[in-house]
């Protein structure tokens, strides 16, 4: 399976768009006693970041007012989440995302993980930047003190931006660079664990996705058959990831969506932030991949699992097609 797909978004630009009526409507909905909360859904789940910036801008100008200042204190809880995550600039967003995954005691592996193993080199070079900026740290040297080993090699090197250029695919080499994963794992005993982390956080997409087909022509087995008998923990969970992205990451996506909502209790945090990061990326495609993995479609496991305002935002972002 290629990660050759189309990038199909669940929210597109509003048509006719008018930030300045945008800002009036929003206004009003949070003007005098209540809040129309339907009003703000109907409005900032239907236009792109762009225009939600616009919004904001219109809303400072013509009313002289701060528009996140006047949503967070008109709105709480995980609706709030949702619709001042949708106010952040995307790379932002993420930045935010990183941090809280490793603000406070113990860290949120899995939130590192989902973020940085799924960006190219251009986009983690923004996200690194926009990180520095809006915290006065390095990303990599903050994650370089939650995290250890392989795990935290690995991560550093994605962080650093030293992956290939998308495109970038040498035939030869990735018979190479099979060979040189089969040696460093099943043809050995022990793993060496510096030859993965090297070819999966340097190669570029393109090319590991034939660094794969070439490891399953050497060897008979897959990948992930691979790594599941030579990894573990973090580093297998990471390694995995990029894998998984490579082959065709609204799987990724999806599973992980599945997963945040499976079982006793749902995992807002995850929940959200892949609806929210992904809506205007491929929304559509995990939503299609979760139809065909779990036969639901995703709609229905939100709205069996969420409720209220959140569930309604949710479900505006997702999308009824």
């Amino acid at each position: 399976m290629s990660w050759y797909y189309t990038p199909v978004p669940t929210v597109f630009p509003a048509e006719n768009f008018n930030p300045s009526a945008d800002a009036a409507a929003l206004r009003k909905a949070m003007k005098g006693f209540g809040t129309d909360e339907q009003a703000i859904i109907d409005i900032l789940c239907a236009r792109t970041n762009a225009q939600r910036q616009e919004i904001a801008v219109a809303f400072q100008r013509d009313l002289g007012r701060d528009l996140i200042k006047d949503l967070k204190s008109e709105l709480g809880g995980k609706f709030e989440d949702v619709i001042i995550g949708l106010m952040m600039p995307p790379v932002n967003y993420l930045c935010k995302q990183l941090f809280k995954a490793m603000d406070g005691i113990g860290t949120d592996e899995k939130a590192l993980i989902e973020i940085l193993c799924s960006q190219n080199n251009e986009q983690m070079h923004a996200i690194s930047h926009t990180y520095e900026d809006m915290f006065n740290r390095p990303l990599a040297e903050q994650v370089c003190t939650e995290t250890s080993g392989s795990f935290r090699r690995l991560l550093t090197l994605i962080i650093t931006g030293t992956r290939d250029t998308p495109g970038t695919v040498d035939p030869e080499k990735a018979v190479v660079q099979a060979k040189q994963l089969y040696d460093a794992g099943e043809a050995r005993f022990g793993t060496d664990e510096s030859a993965f982390y090297k070819i999966l956080a340097h190669a570029s997409f393109d090319q590991l996705e034939h660094v794969f087909e070439e490891y399953k022509k050497l060897t008979g087995r897959t990948i992930e058959q691979a790594l599941k008998a030579e990894l573990s923990g973090d580093f297998y969970d990471a390694v995995s990831a990029i894998v998984e992205c490579v082959q065709m990451a609204p799987h990724f996506f999806a599973k992980k969506l599945f997963k945040s909502m499976h079982g006793v209790g749902t995992d807002d945090k995850t929940l959200m932030r892949i609806i929210i990061s992904r809506s205007e990326i491929d929304l559509q495609n995990i939503k299609d991949e979760y139809e065909q993995m779990y036969n639901k479609t995703l709609l229905s496991a939100v709205v069996s699992d969420t409720s209220g305002d959140y569930k309604k935002a949710l479900c505006a972002l997702i999308g009824k097609a």
